[in-house]
């Protein structure tokens, strides 16, 4: 299950968007850095739910939405300018890294709950840097897994819509975000030793 895999059959949809950034000078490292600050908003946006008001949590939803969509467009346009380079790719990866942790930064400081958090940010590292060491040892990059970073995405902003209205314990004194972070430290962990698996098997 991963997301990761229909990136090629959005470029469709990415054209305007790649179109308007192109025509007003923006660049994809900008782009990149633009989704990264989506990602910073998300993350104070979901704190604020946890401890003020849970319609922050739509907000952060949104947010997290824009950030997936804007970490596509970054490379479109690169191809579209005929600019891509491994610095470029570099800087989207690091971004990407830094956008993971401060999102799940801002769920564990809503939920006060730091330890969960802790739990959940390393599996989704590990998970991202078994991916890029792969190639690393000279494998293709992996992307496969229980979860990817698009899967990620796309399920930390679904439950951060439905956080809005259900923001009450719904599993003993769990709410939805708790368990969201549960499932991030879970599944991260699960997928991060499944690509390690993957890439010890294809080097044997």
């Amino acid at each position: 299950m991963t997301l990761d895999k229909f990136r090629p059959y959005v470029s469709g949809a990415l054209d305007p968007f790649v179109k308007g950034f192109d025509r007003v000078g923006m660049t994809p490292n900008g782009v990149s850095v633009l989704a990264f600050g989506m990602a910073v908003l998300a993350a104070v946006a979901f704190a604020l739910g946890g401890l003020e008001d849970p319609v922050w949590y739509a907000v952060a939803a949104g947010l997290v939405f824009l950030n997936g969509w804007l970490d596509i467009v970054d490379g479109a346009l690169a191809r579209e300018q005929e600019v891509a380079s491994a610095g470029g790719d570099l800087l989207d990866h690091v971004l990407d890294r830094y956008a993971d942790i401060v999102v799940i930064a801002g769920l564990a400081a809503g939920l006060e709950n730091y330890l969960l958090g802790f739990a959940a940010v390393t599996g989704v590292v590990m998970t991202s840097y078994l991916g890029t060491q792969a190639q690393a040892v000279g494998l293709d990059r992996v992307y496969g897994g229980l979860v990817g970073r698009a899967d990620r995405l796309a399920i930390i902003g679904l439950v951060g819509l439905l956080a809005y209205p259900l923001s009450g314990p719904v599993v003993g004194d769990f709410t939805l975000i708790g368990l969201l972070l549960v499932f991030l430290a879970v599944v991260g962990h699960l997928t991060a030793l499944q690509r390690f698996y993957y890439s010890w098997a294809a080097l044997e």
